[in-house]
């Protein structure tokens, strides 16, 4: 499941920070059992990619000032 961008703007800073590091571990462990071949559900690295160009996106509207209601 992904994370809705509504869900992300209600976070604060930090736990986007936080959030955007567990993602990132994630997806490294989850590269390396594709490596390895012990990866079950492909799909998921795309989904975690995707939640990660979500946080970062709303980081950088905040930072621009752009707001997206």
């Amino acid at each position: 499941m992904y994370m809705k961008p509504d869900e992300i703007r209600k976070m604060t800073r930090e736990e986007r920070l936080r959030r955007l590091n567990e993602l990132r571990l994630e997806l490294i462990k989850l590269r390396m059992q594709a490596r390895v071949g012990t990866l079950t559900n492909t799909a998921r690295i795309r989904n975690i990619k995707r939640d990660i160009a979500r946080i970062l996106t709303i980081m950088r509207e905040e930072e621009l000032g752009i707001s997206r209601e």
